[in-house]
């Protein structure tokens, strides 16, 4: 059997308790994809911390409407295109539309650059927003790495994304000082260049050559598909897991402020903390689960964990550092979802069509990102902050319930990669 033409199939059961380490170049593959969402994330956090001050300075500013929707049109823009260029990455490639991706927000970059008024900023954000790659980015993850492996690099990605969350806002004032919010956007442009480049030169291939007959599903299949149960169960947790993450941080801030007496520029120092820690209590749970082919079980508990957090918000939302410690809490649960649920949806879903399944599934995280930023913001108003806490932890319990009815993921077992560079090491994972 040639190197290039290695069976999916073909590692032995013996080497099973090896099968769950990551190949070199699945690490390899997986910290490339991790750097290309990591460089394109540091610039839109960036801009975030600055945005609204900076806008208010110019002509539409004082329109707070068109201010906010200069901020959120971003993730309506990715919401609306994520199951079009997941869909597209199914029949085209998954490189072609990441770099059509990356180039259309990489033209919202310059847009912004050159912006002179709100307005403008309103159509810099939208084409950003335009190039919507996460789902052809997992999609490919999942083609270069093992089912066994696959959280791990999913837990890859959302720690870059973590951790560029936490260096952002340490680096947005610093930034904006010297160079303004233009230069804040003509900054992103150029990473999100540089992660083309990634893309070209040292993302691998996978070895899907046998499966190419199963590439050729009609969009109509597709869409049987995604009403199977547990896809759409997968889809709606994903929603209220990022409905729960935006609904917290309208009111988290002022929790510090207040708590801690801790000015918004230091509130660095609880995230990266809190978020760094939290990826060193995740990933043994997560490598248990897998191991042990406990997902389902841990799936619920981090669910569990994170309704536990806003119970202990609703009783201690005014002791800062009982707020800390939830946030640890809360920030375990949500990585662990974020790492294993895109991980679930590319094994429920058929290859042939898992950019559209996983284009679906980063809608509803869009559209739950947006629902959580208006639907938490509108509950704090008019409930204040124990009511909104008491509202998602009723959200919470609900799919706590749902999510009970999904069928747990069979054991895996060792298989070869499926990436071509990885065929001369495919039984020797470390």
């Amino acid at each position: 059997m040639s190197c290039n033409t290695v069976s999916r199939n073909s590692v032995s059961r013996n080497d099973a308790p090896d099968a769950f380490k990551m190949l070199p170049a699945e690490r390899k593959a997986a910290g490339w994809l991790a750097s290309i969402y990591a460089l394109r994330m540091f610039g839109m956090f960036m801009i975030l911390p600055v945005f609204s001050l900076h806008a208010a300075g110019m002509p539409g500013g004082d329109n707070l409407s068109l201010v906010g929707l200069a901020m959120g049109i971003y993730g309506l823009a990715q919401a609306c295109m994520q199951i079009p260029l997941g869909w597209a990455s199914d029949k085209i490639g998954r490189k072609p539309i990441i770099i059509g991706g990356l180039l259309l927000f990489a033209a919202g970059c310059w847009l912004g650059y050159v912006a002179e008024t709100v307005e403008q900023l309103v159509w810099a954000r939208a084409l950003q927003g335009a190039g919507a790659i996460s789902a052809a980015l997992s999609a490919l993850l999942a083609d270069v790495t093992r089912d066994e492996v696959r959280s791990k690099g999913m837990a890859m990605i959302g720690a870059s994304i973590g951790i560029t969350f936490a260096l952002s806002l340490v680096f947005a004032p610093v930034l904006y000082k010297f160079f303004g919010l233009s230069g804040l956007f003509g900054i992103t442009g150029v990473l999100s260049i540089l992660g083309i480049a990634v893309v070209i030169w040292l993302l691998p291939t996978p070895n899907l050559v046998d499966q190419e007959a199963k590439l050729k599903g009609s969009f109509a299949d597709g869409w049987k598909v995604l009403a199977q149960p547990d896809l759409l169960r997968l889809n709606l947790g994903i929603f209220t897991l990022h409905l729960t993450q935006m609904s917290l941080f309208v009111v988290v801030p002022s929790l510090l402020l207040t708590g801690l007496d801790l000015a918004l520029e230091e509130h660095w120092k609880v995230y990266l903390p809190v978020v760094l820690g939290s990826f060193v209590l995740m990933v043994p749970l997560m490598v248990w689960s897998e191991k042990k082919a406990k997902t389902k079980q841990v799936k619920l508990g981090a669910i569990g964990l994170m309704g536990a957090v806003l119970l202990g918000l609703v009783l201690f939302a005014e002791q800062g550092g009982v707020v800390v410690a939830l946030l640890l809490a809360y920030f375990v649960g949500f990585n662990l979802l974020e790492a294993t649920l895109p991980s679930w949806v590319s094994r429920v879903a058929p290859l042939s069509h898992r950019g559209l399944a996983l284009g679906v599934y980063n809608t509803f995280q869009a559209l739950g990102l947006f629902a959580g930023g208006a639907l938490g913001g509108l509950a704090f108003r008019h409930l204040g902050a124990q009511g909104m806490f008491e509202a998602v932890l009723l959200l919470v319990v609900l799919w706590f319930f749902l999510a009970f009815g999904i069928k747990a993921l069979p054991a895996r077992t060792a298989t070869a990669s499926p990436v071509d560079s990885l065929a001369d090491n495919s039984t020797s994972p470390t």
